[in-house]
């Protein structure tokens, strides 16, 4: 071997000692972790279990059941595990701000927010009663057209798509509002480009139609 040739491959095996290796982040292994989980009914049960010893703070706004108390507030029945739990880690992060929510995400073991979105998403939701059916039906289009591909002609989302049916219109109207006043630079959400199509009176219109569903 030529003294040319012994340096490059000197030189090869360097650059790959030091290659950095790319690993799973911690929320991609519990992402994992919590799909073998749904996957196992006697693991989902524990989880379940253990969800619902841990969800005493989290009851007090979203209820036992899921259902949230105040119109402002999201139901979590129902919701898809995978979601729930993505938006523990984004309040943990600072990607989403709220002052309750941040501080507890930030309490909550891994396990404990794992166990938390599995005992919500094995509960029943209970849409509130719509009280203006001309504007729910007015809404319905407008789901159709900007919102179904994303989070199901039924609106039931999927896996980290939230479901939106049930939800309380004064809780949508505050998600859209607060999209359409998010600047694209600091979040890429597709949520803000679909937010800023909509005009008051067709949010208005989408989460009265979505509080029925």
């Amino acid at each position: 071997m030529t003294r040319s040739n012994l340096f490059n491959s000197l030189a090869l095996l360097l650059a790959l000692g030091t290659a950095p290796l790319v690993q799973a982040s911690p929320t991609d292994d519990a992402m994992l972790q919590l799909d073998a989980i749904m996957a196992d009914e006697s693991r989902r049960q524990a989880s379940y279990a253990a969800g619902h010893e841990r969800i005493r703070f989290c009851g007090y706004c979203h209820g036992e059941d899921g259902n949230s108390k105040r119109d402002y507030i999201p139901n979590l029945a129902a919701q898809h595990p995978q979601y729930l739990f993505e938006q523990f880690e984004k309040f943990g992060d600072g990607r989403r701000e709220d002052h309750v929510m941040s501080t507890l995400a930030k309490a909550l073991s891994l396990s404990e927010r794992i166990d938390i979105a599995v005992y919500y998403s094995q509960q029943t939701a209970n849409p509130r009663q719509g009280h203006a059916p001309a504007l729910a039906a007015a809404g319905e289009p407008l789901y159709e057209r900007h919102c179904s591909v994303c989070h199901g002609n039924e609106a039931q989302g999927v896996r980290d798509m939230p479901r939106l049916a049930g939800q309380p219109a004064q809780y949508i109207e505050m998600a859209l509002k607060r999209f359409q006043q998010t600047d694209p630079q600091q979040n890429d959400s597709p949520m803000i480009g679909v937010a800023r199509m909509l005009g008051d009176s067709d949010i208005s219109a989408v989460a009265a139609y979505l509080q029925g569903r």
